[in-house]
């Protein structure tokens, strides 16, 4: 949960109940979010950081990392001030918010997910197509030694191994990443294995959450899965570059990551701020990226004051403006100032009960 503590003399908010202090020397103003558990642990310190800020030293914010889809049916059932989701939202759940008139969607930042590998003897970064990783996951390449990995890894001695491509068995924003991606590389993985949140695999092992498939590719000699970049970063995976549409096999970084999301801006309109940032053009772009998102009420009568409102609105306006710097630093990758700009006119057009919040 993120709440937010008011040390102003007006009433407030404790835990959804209003408290009235007889003086008005004191209030307190909850805010709470739950959703996506990628960006959760940079939520969490954000939180921490916008408590020092301006803007932010009388608020207290709580985040429950309960999955992207909770996070949608938490701000669908207004439950909380804001949801959060690794996946745009789609228009069964666009409908299901009012429509897209009534929603604010922006991104907070974007990560990337990479082909994850344990090659035990084997130096260096294994270069990867996107072709190449949807045959290995429809389970048309078995071996690390197979003519189609050799051909992109020249001079380098791949083992006569089997691979045993490790997977999400949960309902994932990572996994509609992945699988999306690779459709765009392979009409037959589309065909067959298609994509979405979870999909029905042909072979491999799965493991729930990040950390799962991680436990997979760390104790089995010979895997291969799919994480995101930072969960790698933390925990010393090995991964892979892939080949971008450029032709460049680039390897997931802050900076690759925040060029597929410059390179996406053009398709960034109205409030609504989701696009697909996979398989963007440019050199620099790495090709398995994605935005993760904040949502809330384009009115946010969800909430209970005024004060609620301003105090939300200057949280997302810092998080994507001054907490981008933390995202940097926590291997997150920052939005690119276009797209900054567009959050902020997303963001100035929040109302509360009709008044414009900024």
């Amino acid at each position: 949960m993120i709440g937010m503590r008011h040390a102003g003399g007006m009433l407030g908010v404790v835990a959804g109940v209003a408290v009235m202090a007889a003086a008005a020397v004191g209030a307190e103003i909850r805010l709470t979010g739950a959703g996506a558990t990628f960006p959760a642990p940079l939520y969490k310190k954000w939180v921490v950081e916008f408590e020092k800020a301006p803007g932010g030293k009388d608020v207290q914010i709580d985040y429950n990392s309960i999955g992207s889809g909770g996070g949608v049916k938490a701000i669908t059932d207004k439950t909380v001030a804001f949801g959060a989701s690794d996946a745009p939202l789609s228009k069964k759940e666009l409908a299901a918010l009012g429509g897209a008139e009534k929603v604010v969607l922006v991104p907070s930042c974007a990560g990337g997910v990479v082909p994850a590998y344990n090659l035990p003897g084997v130096k260096g970064e294994i270069k990867f197509t996107g072709d190449v990783l949807a045959r290995v996951f429809m389970g048309k390449i078995g071996k690390w030694n197979d003519k189609a990995i050799a051909d992109l890894n020249p001079g380098r001695m791949l083992p006569d191994m089997a691979i045993t491509p490790a997977y999400r068995s949960d309902g994932s924003g990572t996994t509609f990443v992945w699988t999306n991606y690779l459709a765009t590389q392979s009409e037959e993985f589309k065909g067959s294995v298609g994509m979405g949140k979870q999909v029905q695999w042909p072979t491999g092992q799965g493991g729930k959450g990040n950390e799962g498939v991680a436990a997979i590719v760390q104790q089995t000699p010979g895997a291969l899965g799919y994480v995101e970049a930072n969960f790698a970063n933390a925990n010393k995976i090995s991964y892979g570059s892939v080949k971008n549409q450029a032709g460049k096999f680039v390897k997931a970084t802050v900076e690759s990551i925040s060029a597929a999301g410059a390179g996406a801006v053009g398709h960034l309109k109205g409030t609504v701020l989701s696009t697909d940032i996979w398989n963007q053009p440019g050199d620099a772009s790495y090709p398995i990226a994605a935005f993760t998102y904040l949502i809330v009420y384009k009115d946010l009568n969800n909430l209970k004051s005024a004060e609620e409102a301003k105090a939300l609105v200057a949280f997302m306006d810092w998080a994507t403006t001054g907490g981008q710097s933390t995202a940097r630093e926590m291997d997150y990758a920052p939005l690119a100032p276009d797209v900054q700009k567009k959050v902020a006119e997303a963001l100035a057009t929040l109302t509360y009960q009709g008044k414009p919040v900024k």
